[in-house]
């Protein structure tokens, strides 16, 4: 497929879909909508959105496991990272704030892009780990749609292939050193040669940062973070009156994630609305108050951490020249006392002068 070809199709799905949630938004009644969302209970949404926010800090650090052992040992720089990351791609189309992640990261602590790539590919790996789990773990435990219990059996089947595939990427990675991660460069000026090292620096980077207490780590935390969002839709439930069950939070978070494989709007609006909508009435919540509370969700998940994602993006962007404008003062301060070092050796040695 040429890549006009793909543009001009996901541009026709897009299409189609506004087309689909134009029809259905024709469906609600938004003005009791409007009146759920006015009398929402205020503590329980500052709950909600505490959790949701405690969710990305989870995520932060699952990513600084990888970092620390790359040469970024700082956690306040991953999670300020995430953070900025998760509040672009509520602005940018197909997770553009992932790569603003490894551009921060790279300009800050001069570790190799390859390298922060490597760290957030694992990073990123566990999110449908943990998605696999949930859906396995919700499919034994709570009743679940038809829609969704369909996806019984393949989860099973996909969580026995990824443990195996975690087994071998850990087996195969025992004989990689960590000090392999860095000091990966080439001289060569041919853009080919560039760039099967930097894909070589890639793999021995994603080898060297795979333990397995650090992927049992991580996992424990991708855990945390899926449940923390489950619980952002429960107590926005509860805030705006709507009785929402563990299971019906379960089941629309699963629904919205198998819905939202590909991102087709920025934020995912308005289809985020669509699929958590028709999962909620099958729990017997009325659509007009199932439309209110995704609007509360949507709004906890995309405004604060959209604002504060922008404000960090530019932090940033200019550490980069602060760094070395800093590390040049300190050399310069350094430079006459290293100068008077040389001048007593060059005594000591026969009266070597130093040049001014």
């Amino acid at each position: 497929m040429t890549p006009a070809l793909g543009k001009s199709l996901r541009w026709i799905v897009t299409a189609v879909i506004v087309v689909f949630l134009i029809i259905f938004a024709r469906t609600i009644h938004w003005s009791e909508a409007w009146s759920a969302i006015r009398s929402a209970s205020l503590p329980l949404l500052a709950l909600a959105l505490g959790v949701n926010f405690l969710s990305l800090v989870f995520k932060g650090i699952r990513w600084w496991l990888f970092l620390k052992p790359a040469g970024s040992p700082s956690l306040p720089l991953a999670l300020r990272a995430t953070i900025a990351g998760a509040g672009l791609n509520n602005v940018l189309v197909a997770n553009g704030g992932d790569a603003a992640r490894v551009v921060f990261v790279t300009r800050t602590t001069g570790v190799s892009s390859a390298t922060v790539l490597a760290t957030l590919a694992l990073e990123r790996m566990f999110d449908p780990i943990g998605f696999v789990i949930l859906l396995v773990y919700a499919s034994m435990v709570f009743p679940l749609p038809p829609s969704i219990d369909t996806w019984r059996i393949p989860a099973q089947v996909a969580l026995a292939v990824i443990a195996l595939l975690l087994f071998w990427f850990l087996y195969s990675a025992r004989n990689t050193a960590p000090e392999d991660v860095t000091g990966r460069h080439s001289s060569s000026t041919g853009w080919w040669e560039r760039l099967k090292n930097y894909l070589a620096g890639f793999a021995v980077s994603a080898r060297a940062l795979a333990s397995g207490p650090r992927f049992a780590s991580a996992l424990v935390l991708s855990m945390l973070a899926w449940w923390c969002q489950v619980l952002t839709f429960k107590y926005a439930g509860e805030a705006a009156h709507v009785s929402m069950s563990t299971g019906a939070s379960v089941a629309t978070l699963l629904a919205i994630n198998l819905g939202l494989l590909i991102r087709a709007t920025p934020g995912n609006v308005g289809f985020f609305q669509f699929v958590f909508a028709i999962t909620a009435e099958q729990f017997g919540i009325d659509r007009n108050d199932a439309i209110a509370v995704s609007l509360l969700i949507q709004t906890l998940q995309i405004i604060p951490i959209t604002l504060l994602g922008t404000a960090l993006a530019p932090e940033f962007i200019f550490t980069r020249s602060r760094v070395r404008k800093e590390a040049e003062q300190l050399a310069g301060k350094s430079e006459p006392a290293m100068l008077g070092s040389l001048s007593e050796k060059g005594e000591e040695l026969g009266g070597i002068s130093r040049k001014s």
